[in-house]
């Protein structure tokens, strides 16, 4: 108890000297008193949904819970002999999906660290899961940080998951109530979850666009997350949440989709004539220099493709025509292939 009281002290004393304006975590600890009327002092363990409501999030959760999995898994991987468990919760706090040892279990489950639980910031107060939803940032809460005293034992880690609206859809979370989960650890483990949530956040970028063309946004090679999804028409429709921060993307880009070259800043299509050309030699690498293939492909003769093709190469001389049999494949040598714009195909 004198514990508590010792706490609650300094968690009042912080609100009342002004300090939320200096520190993140008394900014938190402020709303949690003032915002929400919590009292650090309360040992009630976290509220859980009925059945029925968990049922209603899992559902709403399901296709981040698919896309979760995997990097779900190999973060427990990396932390679960440490004594954490691993949590995925929705956008108001509920966690739906839940990795951790089974000796651990009745443990984690005692201190709410439990799919149905609510961890959100206006009922538990500072903590990692629900102080990362408000403020939309990667956190972490060691310890005594938290708002509730009961709250103190544990080292809550966690990171966003926004869709490609840029929206917030979950939190990804690692907590221990280990007493040997050293701060310094805690920050090892916040490296990894940060990269877990972009991972999670890729993962349901492509699902999302499984019938465009992704690209990486260059020069940022070490976010995997940072993702464009193209058309056949090199229109941009998509963009992921980390693209869009990259890139300054505002608005839906599925309802106004904009040229990926502009978008990306690279040399892209501009004329009919570059159009053509691309279409050309398209055609051309699918069959491998074949150029009556390569008509066939676009519906033409044989002569219309070499006529378009000796008029793109801009004065080069003619490919060389087959003079035996007219029924026979024509290829172009190695040294009169023409040269296309990397851009236009």
């Amino acid at each position: 108890m004198s514990g508590t009281c010792a706490h609650v002290d300094v968690v009042h004393s912080a609100i009342a000297a002004g300090n939320a304006a200096r520190s993140p975590m008394v900014a938190s600890w402020s709303r949690s008193a003032r915002l929400y009327g919590l009292d650090p002092a309360n040992r009630k363990p976290p509220h859980r949904l009925t059945a029925a409501e968990f049922a209603n999030v899992r559902e709403r959760m399901e296709p981040w819970s698919r896309a979760a999995g995997a990097s779900l898994d190999q973060l427990f991987g990396a932390v679960g002999a440490a004594g954490c468990c691993v949590l995925l919760a929705d956008s108001d706090g509920v966690p739906v999906e839940r990795r951790g040892v089974a000796g651990d279990d009745a443990t984690f489950d005692d201190w709410g660290l439990w799919p149905g639980a609510l961890w959100s910031e206006a009922t538990e107060g500072t903590n990692g899961i629900g102080t990362c939803a408000i403020e939309r940032r990667p956190v972490t809460v060691h310890r005594d940080q938290h708002f509730l005293a009961r709250n103190g034992a544990l080292g809550c880690i966690a990171a966003p998951i926004h869709d490609h609206d840029g929206e917030l859809v979950g939190v990804l979370d690692v907590s221990s109530c280990r007493t040997d989960l050293t701060a310094t650890f805690a920050g090892l483990i916040a490296l990894s979850v940060r990269e877990a949530a972009r991972r999670i956040e890729a993962e349901a970028f492509r699902r999302s666009f499984a019938h465009a063309r992704i690209l990486a946004v260059s020069g940022l090679e070490h976010n995997p997350a940072a993702l464009v999804a193209v058309t056949a028409d090199d229109l941009a429709i998509g963009a992921s949440h980390s693209a869009r921060v990259a890139l300054g993307i505002k608005g839906n880009l599925a309802k106004a989709p904009v040229p990926a070259s502009d978008l990306l800043s690279v040399p892209g299509v501009e004329s009919l004539e570059e159009a053509e050309r691309a279409v050309l030699a398209r055609a051309l690498a699918r069959t491998g220099g074949n150029v009556s293939a390569a008509a066939r492909i676009l519906g033409i003769s044989r002569a219309t493709f070499h006529r378009k093709l000796g008029h793109r190469k801009s004065g080069a001389r003619r490919p060389e025509a087959v003079t035996q049999d007219p029924a026979a494949p024509c290829r172009i040598p190695a040294t009169d292939a023409p040269s296309f714009p990397r851009g236009g195909g």
